[in-house]
């Protein structure tokens, strides 16, 4: 009767206050922590009800004893066991501290059957966190841990208690406050046998919210599934309303190991993890753009007016500039080359003659325009802003002049330059719209008690627009569907009868010489990006491939399945 009883009352979260004569005992019901779903409301993140097992200080003579009692009774680490209390030596006695959560029946039934010799013991029925996919969409999706004595000091977490699990990393972290719910309370009158003689007061525990993201289950497996055992980022766009459909990062990490209160050797083995599983490389991976920074490029000259698209120049596949050899990728050399064609195949020594006429405030200024550099204020927590270099930098940074020969490095992409593949899926999408930016964002909706449907505030609204010529930015598309379509370097993304436009990056990792000391064994990165269709953008799509080599052999194809699947499912 008495594991009964239990089961009905415990479910949700009690502890002890000390009030006047001991007479009034606290108890708070956790709530449901709000579900997370895509767009057509699948669930990505649920609850299912577990028991925990916590340590009340208070009731204990012989800590020494009573400890080496509990963790024989629970096969325990007595050691663990101690660091878990002491952590939490500053906090009144009376506070339960978890040591052991999501406990097997079994251990619930042992616990119960002696319950009398353990009053230092409570057992208690907790929501646990529920990943139906595991691993699917884990950086966004993040994870719960429990909340730090630091956090519970501060204001922002008032009203949170010892052993709360809170959002550290991803959705969970960013709308922590529309998932948490509201904690009920039911205070109660007791003996000084602590039998319950009156009720004070009551209120029920308010689940959290419904939280709508606008992540395309298929397109985000899909994406998931292409970069399986690579290393790599995924970024699928709505170029109408900055809507992300997809955001994948490999490897990924399973967020069902993420639902108990950890123990720091587990972290440690995570964090040491050389292919870096936890990190977000759709939004903190930095990278050299390499060629996908000739759009930047092309920008940059046809509005600054330092080139036409009738400005051409000549490629034998190396030219000297400032006395130095710069070289094409194609060594027989493209031979006189306008801008459509120098898009379509990537002409380097193009780009190194449009850099040469640019010069490195000027690429810098228009870099930054294009939202490089910059954040692009997606709301994910930990987005990095990536580098546009100038002389300014390099002084500060390196205390160095600029040289010249670094300006024709930046004009294809190489040098200090770095960037995200969502700011490259932005700068795409910037292009696609002729000009036009838009806010990625991954929250569709939130859905509140009673049905109450609340969108985000018009995310779309972003000023700094490009105010340039919609005919320049139809030349690049032009390059860029060549690109595609007319045997340019991104063939490999070409789909029959969807016009997709697009350009192809290889960055070098390692210089040249140094790879061919390897045997060949250090493979540049490989880049797509791109978006469909050519006169009505509605997506974009952006691949990165760490060591993949180049970005039409391995990007291009990944990115045209995901155009496929994109045709197949909305147009």
């Amino acid at each position: 009767a008495m594991f009964i009883w239990k089961m009905q009352v415990l479910d949700y979260n009690y502890f002890w206050q000390k009030a006047e004569n001991n007479r009034l005992r606290e108890i708070k019901l956790i709530p449901q922590r709000g579900l997370i779903v895509d767009r057509e409301g699948k669930i990505l993140a649920k609850n299912r009800a577990s028991f925990k097992l916590s340590y009340i200080r208070e009731n204990v003579k012989d800590r020494k004893q009573s400890l080496t009692r509990v963790a024989q009774l629970l096969s325990l680490d007595k050691q663990q066991l101690i660091n878990r209390l002491e952590k939490y030596n500053s906090l009144p006695a009376f506070m339960p501290i978890v040591i052991k959560d999501d406990l097997t029946m079994e251990e619930v039934a042992k616990i119960e059957s002696h319950q009398i010799e353990f009053p230092e013991l409570r057992l208690e029925m907790e929501p646990l966190r529920d990943y139906p996919y595991g691993s699917f969409a884990s950086h966004v999706l993040g994870y719960l841990q429990e909340i730090s004595l630091d956090e519970l000091r501060s204001p922002e977490f008032s009203g949170y208690d010892v052993g709360d699990m809170i959002g550290k990393t991803g959705i969970e972290y960013q709308y922590e406050r529309d998932l948490v719910g509201r904690k009920g309370l039911i205070i109660e009158v007791v003996d000084s046998l602590g039998r319950k003689t009156g009720e004070v007061v009551q209120r029920s525990p308010t689940p959290g919210n419904k939280v709508f993201l606008t992540l395309d289950f298929d397109l985000q497996a899909k994406a998931e599934e292409l970069l399986q055992g690579r290393e790599g980022a995924i970024v699928v766009l709505d170029a109408r309303n900055g809507e992300i459909l997809a955001l994948a990062s490999y490897p990924n990490f399973d967020l069902n190991k993420f639902i108990h209160r950890f123990s720091p050797q587990e972290w440690t083995s995570l964090i040491q993890d050389q292919s870096h599983p936890l990190e977000n490389r759709a939004i903190r991976g930095l990278y050299s753009p390499g060629s996908i920074f000739k759009l930047v490029m092309a920008l940059a000259g046809l509005d600054s007016g330092r080139i036409t698209t009738r400005k051409t120049f000549l490629c034998t596949g190396t030219t000297l500039i400032y006395g130095h050899p710069f070289s094409c990728w194609y060594e027989p050399g493209h031979g006189v080359v306008n801008l459509i064609s120098a898009i379509q195949h990537s002409c380097n020594i193009y780009f190194y003659n449009v850099g040469r006429l640019l010069g490195i405030q000027t690429i810098a200024d228009y870099a930054r325009r294009c939202g490089l550099g910059h954040l692009t204020g997606i709301d994910l927590p930990g987005e990095k802003a990536g580098l546009v270099p100038d002389p300014e930098w390099k002084k500060k940074n390196r205390h160095e002049p600029w040289y010249p020969g670094e300006t024709i490095s930046v004009a294809i992409g190489q040098g200090p330059l770095l960037v995200t593949p969502l700011q490259v899926a932005c700068l795409t999408s910037l292009i696609a719209r002729r000009g036009r930016k838009t806010a990625p964002h991954l929250l569709l909706q939130v859905e509140k008690r009673g049905g109450v449907i609340e969108k985000p505030n018009s995310l779309a609204s972003l000023d700094n627009d490009l105010v340039s010529a919609e005919e320049i930015f139809e030349k690049i598309i032009t390059g860029m569907w060549r690109s595609v379509n007319a045997g340019g370097t991104g063939q490999g993304a070409r789909l029959e009868g969807y016009d997709i436009c697009g350009k192809t990056g290889s960055t070098q990792v390692i210089s040249r010489s140094t790879a061919d000391k390897l045997g060949g064994q250090v493979k540049t990165h490989s880049w797509f990006t791109g978006f469909a269709s050519r006169d009505n953008p509605r997506i974009v799509v952006t691949v990165i491939v760490e060591h993949g080599g180049m970005g039409g052999q391995t990007a291009a194809p990944i990115a045209r399945e995901l155009f496929e699947l994109y045709r197949r499912k909305y147009d």
